[in-house]
């Protein structure tokens, strides 16, 4: 299946849309769901973590299905096999949370990859490996301050700040130079494992519209 998505594509779209959905649960049926109702609500860009039992199968129904300019992806995506599997699954983009050999796999073949990395060095490297962005993960650990600082160093590098970011944290990581947020349990809570969806969208529609909103100026609080 012909990927339309190129790095160039994803990294321009991400940094129209600021925001990167992340499907991770133990079912499926309902990861895709899930993904496919974050779609419907103004989500771009989605990936199902392969640590979500029939990630494949969800990704396959959802290229599928998806509305048009919609993309999906596979985050957790760590081997050369694991790259082989999702491009016949029809994954759009590969996600790493680590320096893994993926990166240099999938961007060789023209696949957009978003490389997990958390250090100086491991942004570096990541860039080096082929990666259209790097995935500042887990970007709790040092907040938005810490991204000031890696950023001061590498003001070329795109980063998008992934991990225990929800709606109060959102606009700092912005603020900071992130050109997107990655949302995992703040936006799909258990919806990935069958959970309601109806909350689920109310969340991605507050997502959608705070990054929207966002000028530079724009707080989280205005929102809640």
């Amino acid at each position: 299946m012909e990927n339309p998505l190129t790095p160039d594509a994803l990294l321009a779209g991400v940094r129209r849309t600021r925001l990167v959905a992340i499907v991770r649960g133990n079912d499926g049926p309902a990861a895709g769901r899930a993904a496919l109702a974050a779609m419907e609500e103004g989500f771009q860009y989605v990936e199902i973590a392969l640590t979500t039992p029939g990630a494949l199968d969800a990704i396959s129904e959802v290229r599928a299905s998806a509305p048009v300019g919609c993309f999906v992806g596979a985050g957790t995506v760590l081997t050369k096999q694991d790259v082989d599997n999702v491009a016949a699954a029809g994954g759009q983009f590969i996600v790493t949370p680590s320096l893994a050999p993926s990166i240099e796999e999938a961007a060789g073949r023209g696949i957009p990859v978003l490389a997990g990395a958390l250090t100086p060095s491991e942004a570096y490297e990541a860039m080096n490996r082929g990666a259209a962005a790097v995935k500042l993960f887990p970007a709790s650990i040092g907040g938005p301050g810490y991204l000031k600082a890696l950023r001061d160093p590498f003001p070329d590098i795109p980063f998008i700040a992934v991990g225990g970011v929800g709606l109060d944290e959102a606009a700092g990581y912005w603020g900071a130079g992130a050109i997107a947020v990655g949302l995992g349990g703040p936006l799909f809570g258990d919806a990935g494992s069958g959970g309601d969806l109806a909350p689920m969208r109310e969340r991605a529609r507050r997502f959608v519209a705070l990054a929207t909103q966002y000028d530079g100026r724009a707080a989280a609080e205005s929102l809640r």
